[in-house]
């Protein structure tokens, strides 16, 4: 096969949301303000889980491990995001690019796989609560942290590798707000089968995983809740779930139609607000559903307001 004579690219352009330029200032008001709430509110839930004795539990250990992601996932995003407003050309270096795939990867991994352990901390803390505290120590507790972590970090690392060990001599304009697989892969000269197969796997093993762990804890939680016989015990059981069950509707169904809709059906456009809704708008909803929806939350929140003041 004759080589293809190409210069290696070292830099990307990413051409943002839009590109009409009456759009670009009003939107960089928008999601200024969307991060500094999402910033403000993820790290104001893991302040007050951290400063209230009686937020000590594993269920709250778990939330502010995923107020930690999503403040992460959104600083990834968001700030380079908001240059394509504010520049005629939001330029990224080559190494930049990857290291921000690697961490928009670890980071997007790891909320789905925290989900799935806090699916599970719900299933044991209503099917076997007697036994909540010796199931869920302090130690399980870590593991089922960690090995998420891990986990992610190693897959962002063997997917950013093979993504930036392509040649990129067509173009190094990226038609997306940040870097990502996809819109790269458009960008690349070398042979991508292999790198679609890795995707497809990991992204099957990720996602079939988290799911499952997440159905079959919820399908326990169901029944028990069932079986119960109290009507205030099962309307505690729900509060204490709904929670956790509305964030997983919403970051899950948002993956589903971004990444099972058939390919003929996919257009650049709903991609970017697909990402826009995973990247930007659920980092922010999180801190919300999980303190409005919380009594717990909202006391140890009203307790730090009063001891500011």
């Amino acid at each position: 096969m004759a080589q293809i004579n190409c210069t290696q690219v070292t830099e990307f352009i990413l051409m943002g949301l839009t590109d009409r330029q009456e759009l670009k200032m009003p939107l960089f008001v928008i999601f200024l303000s969307i991060y500094l709430f999402t910033a403000v509110g993820n790290l104001g839930l893991i302040l007050v889980i951290r400063t209230d004795a009686r937020l000590n539990t594993p269920m709250y250990f778990f939330l502010s491990n995923l107020a930690f992601v999503d403040f992460c996932y959104a600083s990834v995003i968001t700030p380079k995001m908001l240059g394509n407003f504010l520049y005629e050309q939001n330029v990224i270096s080559f190494n930049a690019c990857a290291a921000q795939l690697g961490c928009f990867l670890t980071f997007m991994i790891s909320e789905c796989l925290l989900l799935a352990s806090m699916a599970y901390d719900r299933f044991v803390a209503i099917c076997n609560p007697l036994l909540y505290m010796v199931s869920m120590s302090p130690a399980i507790c870590i593991q089922l942290v960690a090995v998420p972590y891990s986990y992610s970090f190693l897959v962002a690392l063997f997917h950013a590798i093979l993504t930036f060990r392509l040649s990129y001599c067509h173009s190094n304009v990226i038609n997306h707000f940040y870097c990502d697989d996809m819109p790269l892969l458009r960008l690349t000269c070398s042979d991508t089968h292999s790198k679609q197969l890795w995707i497809f796997t990991c992204a099957s093993i990720t996602f079939i995983s988290s799911v499952l762990t997440v159905f079959v804890s919820y399908m326990f939680i169901i029944s028990a809740i069932l079986r119960m016989r109290s009507a205030e015990g099962r309307r505690k059981a729900f509060s204490t779930c709904g929670s956790h069950m509305l964030a997983v509707t919403i970051f899950y169904g948002t993956l589903i139609f971004m990444y099972l809709q058939p390919s003929s059906n996919h257009s650049l456009d709903t991609d970017k607000m697909a990402s826009v809704f995973y990247t930007v708008i659920i980092p922010m909803l999180n801190p919300l559903i999980y303190s409005l929806r919380n009594k717990d939350v909202k006391e140890a929140l009203k307790k730090v307001i009063i001891n500011r003041n």
